[in-house]
This record gives structure tokens, C-alpha cells and sequence, in this order.
């Protein structure tokens, strides 16, 4: 059994250790990489080819999504996809706009190897570069009947998706699933104090009003999913 620390490293995503590297380069807890493959061997006999964007994201590159967004390199968007002006918002407000779309670090679900970014490449060219935009996964959108097989099927596999709908937290992200049976494990075993605990050692960008912000910032985006 893994030692306090070990599972607050994987929590966190400091850790890979829970972790097994698919053939596709991937990275994934063991029992969500293969009911994956189950799920996509499943979505195959109906012309859905499920492919993996993105699975386990550690706490560093996170970080580094997180600082980009924040300092401008990259850009920001609000729920109509439309770029925001970081520079005319205060504090609090340039960590919502963030928040929307990008997790705080520490408390990335990708963390956990148990939630999976899709696309169908059947349903595009074969050097399509999926954009992760809800247009894409809207009525006349490529990844539409993907989004639609996964609302019926993917719990037969474990899996949901957090983000179904805007709740006030988190944009919807009908590409985003997650493995229910560890993801609950873990989300269980997260909490505001942990996180805390986390970016303290492991100092992020606007630190400070993080850790000012984060009791809210933890009910609003982490712990506000869709089940």
C-alpha cells in the first residue's frame, strides 16, 4: 500500500508512480487504460475511433499552462470563446478567467491518470489538429456523434464526464471524461488544506492570491463537477 505521502504525490501530480505509459505514449492509472481500450474497441464497431489528446498531466506542466495564460503568452478565452483582456481585470477576476478552462495546479484532475482528453479521428483528416473547442463537439461539429456515443455509452465503461455542463465553475468540456471508480478515490482524498500544503512547496504564479482565493477557488473548480 502506498504511504501517505505517495498517494498526496500522485494526488497532486507530483508523482507518476500509479501510472502505466501506453503504446501511444500516453500516460494512465492501469484499470482506466484498459477499459478505455475496452470503451474504444466498443465505439470502433460503430465508426467512432476514439483517440486520446491528452491523459496524465504533471503538477510542472500544469504549472507552466498556468503561468502562460496568466502572463499573457497564451491566450485566455471566456465562454464564447472570445480572447480576454487579462490586463483590464483585477486579481481575482484574472484567476476565474483562467479557471474556466485551465486547472489550478495541484488540482488538475489529469493529475490522476484517470481522465482522458477524446477525439474522433475518423471523423477528420488525418492531419486535423483537435483545438479541444465546444464547436467541435457541437450539432454540425466533427465530434458531435463522438460526444453523443459517449453520453450513452461511456458509463458502461466507468467513465463521465465532469464537465457535462457549465455550473458556475469549470466551462463545459464535452471531450473531457473521467474513470470513475479511482477518480472518486481520489477527489475524496483531495482537500482544500492538501492543496495548500502543495503550492506552498511548490510555488505557483499569483501564489499569493491563490492561496488568499483558494477555499473558494476549491469549491467553485474542483470540487463543483457534474455527476
Amino acid at each position: 500500500m502506498a504511504s501517505n505521502f505517495d498517494l498526496i504525490t500522485c494526488i497532486t501530480g507530483l508523482s507518476q508512480q500509479h501510472l502505466i505509459q501506453r503504446d501511444d505514449g500516453f500516460k494512465l492509472q492501469p484499470e482506466a487504460s484498459q477499459q478505455f481500450d475496452a470503451m474504444a474497441t466498443a465505439a470502433k464497431k460503430d465508426g467512432i475511433k476514439l483517440s486520446i489528446v491528452s491523459a496524465f498531466r504533471s503538477y510542472q506542466r500544469q504549472a507552466q499552462i498556468w503561468q502562460a495564460k496568466l502572463s499573457g503568452k497564451r491566450t485566455v478565452y471566456d465562454l464564447n470563446n472570445q480572447p480576454v483582456c487579462l490586463e483590464s481585470l483585477n486579481t481575482r477576476a484574472k484567476l476565474n478567467a483562467v479557471l474556466l478552462f485551465s486547472a489550478l495546479p495541484g488540482a488538475s484532475r489529469h493529475h490522476w491518470g484517470t481522465d482522458i482528453d477524446l477525439y474522433d479521428t475518423n471523423a477528420v483528416a488525418s492531419d486535423y489538429q483537435p483545438r479541444l473547442e465546444p464547436v467541435e463537439y457541437q450539432v454540425g461539429g466533427p465530434f458531435f456523434a463522438m460526444k453523443k456515443w459517449l453520453e450513452q455509452h461511456a458509463s458502461s465503461f466507468g467513465f463521465f464526464m465532469p464537465y457535462k455542463y457549465y455550473q458556475q465553475g469549470v466551462a463545459a468540456e464535452p471531450w473531457h471524461i473521467s474513470f470513475a471508480p479511482v477518480a472518486d478515490q481520489y477527489q475524496q482524498q483531495l482537500s482544500c488544506q492538501l492543496l495548500a500544503a502543495c503550492i506552498k512547496k511548490n510555488p505557483v504564479a499569483e501564489q499569493e492570491a491563490v492561496l488568499m482565493h483558494l477555499a473558494d477557488i476549491y469549491q467553485q473548480y474542483v470540487q463543483n463537477i457534474c455527476r
